[in-house]
């Protein structure tokens, strides 16, 4: 064996590349194209492709290198020597040689096996392969498992975030038009009764604004994304989220200090003002009287850090855990959707929102956005 190839392809930086987390037929062929082309760089291999069932399409796709010719019979020629291999065993994620009655080598490697169909890895090579060169194999093929596993996994959580939306919509649609009329009726009501029965109504048609309101909090949770991005001083944003909430920040002697610098971003100036909102809201909320609430924002590269400190007495490891999910709140009265709706702009921003303790007391709601 060629010891210069060996110590090459033993070297950490041909360890698998990061795996992208949307599953579409162009990224997988993106991916997959990658692969093969650092197995032709690497190895004496002739050529070498892939042939999986798409996750979206259900249908049979291929990739191949450049030096594959007539693919479809190549795949074709494949698929029946594999299954000739495989008779009904589990081929497992290792490389096995195959008879392809030529001079070329072949080996392949069994990425799924599911339903009289299976995903798989064939090289055909000059030489036969080394130990060494059959693990390095290996090593990429479970990179093009574990990208196969992780975009069947969200395609389906697509599937069932859009099931979800859809019930959600439909709920909202047979709900709205009652709660008018309950509100409508407590509004009357209020103007024609005394007390005490106004108080009742009173009480009505507030709970019904609750109602309402969460409602159009749960409905914009769920909602495929429409932002309009422009250029927006987040620094002004911020101002108009303070100016908003002042009355409360003044009841409990709270100091607010942000930076003096603009910082200029591409958003959907309305929906960072929800996020700017909910993340202020919930500092004032846990801040003990006359403490400080401090904002700052760095620029890294492409990407802008904005953070929010507080000093109230943090989160506990389930907080950590859950802050983020619906309907999760340590707030009474909080419908739990404030930090959810958050993230999730943040998130169609094609950013990050994520929290943590300071030491030794208070939290830090961190989050990134694009430049």
């Amino acid at each position: 064996m060629n010891r210069d190839l060996l110590q090459f392809a033993l070297k950490d930086n041909l360890s698998p590349p990061p795996l992208p987390g949307v599953a579409c037929t162009q990224n997988l062929q993106v991916f997959f194209q990658q692969q093969i082309e650092q197995l032709i760089d690497r190895l004496p291999i002739v050529t070498a492709w892939i042939v999986y069932q798409d996750i979206q399409t259900q249908e049979r796709y291929f990739v191949l290198s450049d030096t594959a010719k007539q693919p479809r019979l190549y795949v074709k020629y494949a698929d029946s020597i594999l299954n000739q291999s495989l008779d009904g065993s589990e081929g497992g994620l290792q490389v096995r040689e195959v008879d392809w009655k030529s001079k070329a080598k072949a080996y392949f490697c069994l990425l799924r096996q599911e339903a009289g169909t299976f995903d798989y890895l064939l090289i055909l090579s000059h030489h036969p392969l080394s130990i060494w060169q059959k693990e390095w194999v290996e090593k990429q093929a479970q990179s093009i498992q574990d990208y196969l596993t992780l975009c069947r996994e969200c395609d389906r959580q697509h599937k069932k975030l859009l099931f979800l939306e859809q019930v959600i919509q439909r709920t909202e649609h047979q709900l709205r038009t009652p709660l008018a009329l309950i509100h409508l009726y407590a509004e009357n009501l209020c103007l024609s009764l005394g007390d005490p029965q106004q108080e009742h109504a009173l009480v009505i048609r507030e709970t019904v604004s609750e109602l309402s309101n969460t409602l159009t909090e749960l409905l914009h949770c769920s909602q495929q994304a429409k932002i309009n991005l422009e250029s927006h001083d987040v620094r002004l944003i911020l101002q108009e989220s303070i100016k908003g909430l002042q009355p409360w920040i003044q009841e409990k002697g709270i100091q607010i200090s942000y930076p003096d610098t603009p910082l200029n971003l591409k958003v959907d100036r309305a929906q960072i003002k929800q996020v700017l909102d909910n993340l202020l809201s919930n500092a004032i909320y846990f801040s003990p009287p006359g403490e400080k609430i401090n904002w700052s924002w760095h620029i890294f590269g492409h990407e802008a850090l904005i953070e929010v400190d507080d000093r109230g007495p943090g989160l506990s490891e389930i907080d950590l855990k859950q802050a983020f999910n619906p309907f999760y709140s340590q707030r009474p009265g909080g419908t739990g959707l404030g930090l959810a709706i958050a993230k999730k702009i943040i998130l169609d921003h094609q950013g990050s929102l994520w929290v943590q303790n300071l030491s030794p007391v208070g939290a830090q709601f961190s989050f990134s956005l694009p430049r």
